[in-house]
């Protein structure tokens, strides 16, 4: 039997920061996720980032994730989802940033498979949000072109046992708990919660990565994947950093 939001929202142990005490704005689903990383130039990469943004390292070390994944059942708190809107393909480049001593995320590029879906989130929200085409058969195979960036990503993969001894690496990269967005000159932070990220084993047998940012070149095999069943996602409205 699955836990509900509340009994979600009681368990903070995993966190490194309180949730927010006001009532969440938004739950949605990331299912089927594959998680790619890299070790990038940090001088490079803070080329990409705001201001008022610090990279947030690992053991003197800038990362950059690509992570795919289906996005369900989105939806605001007192409505039920739409399944034409809120299920879709979902692809975001994202680093690892810090501010405040609170760590999270911050993205580079998100592209989703819906142009009603990223019409609405563009509504929504300050999220950077472009429509790219996508395809996954949910088993072993997931593609995506964005020709307006010349962009593409395609995976055929294996999903392998779950990973029992995550590293700190692994934790890292996977357990963050905000997001960060500039957007009308301002800086913006979303706070999330879910339960940890169940890892597994992602074995591919075939990848190609097309992302090409400033002097940033992901054409290259990763350092490190990962994939998950998913995470069910409590969100809260964007507040001013």
């Amino acid at each position: 039997m699955s836990l509900s939001i509340k009994e979600i929202l009681k368990q903070t142990d995993h966190r490194s920061w309180t949730c927010p005490k006001i009532p969440f704005s938004f739950y949605q689903e990331w299912n089927r996720a594959l998680f790619f990383h890299w070790k990038v130039n940090a001088a490079d990469l803070q080329e990409l980032l705001p201001e008022n943004l610090e990279i947030d390292l690992f053991n003197n070390e800038a990362y950059v994730s690509l992570v795919a994944f289906t996005m369900e059942k989105i939806r605001p708190r007192f409505l039920p989802p739409f399944a034409p809107v809120s299920n879709f393909e979902e692809i975001n480049l994202r680093t690892y940033v810090i501010k405040d001593d609170i760590p999270g995320v911050y993205f580079l590029n998100i592209e989703a498979g819906k142009i009603i879906s990223v019409a609405v989130a563009k509504l929504l929200s300050v999220l950077p949000y472009e429509h790219a085409d996508m395809y996954r058969n949910n088993k072993d195979y997931y593609q995506s072109t964005f020709t307006k960036k010349k962009f593409s990503f395609s995976a055929k993969y294996e999903i392998g046992s779950e990973i029992t001894d995550k590293t700190d690496l692994d934790g890292f990269l996977t357990e963050r708990y905000c997001l960060y967005v500039d957007a009308d000159k301002s800086l913006y932070r979303y706070d999330i919660h879910h339960l940890p990220w169940q890892l597994n084993q992602l074995n591919l047998y075939e990848l190609e990565t097309n992302y090409v940012l400033g002097n940033l070149d992901l054409n290259e095999q990763p350092l490190k994947v990962h994939y998950s069943p998913g995470v069910r996602v409590i969100a809260w409205d964007k507040i001013a950093v």
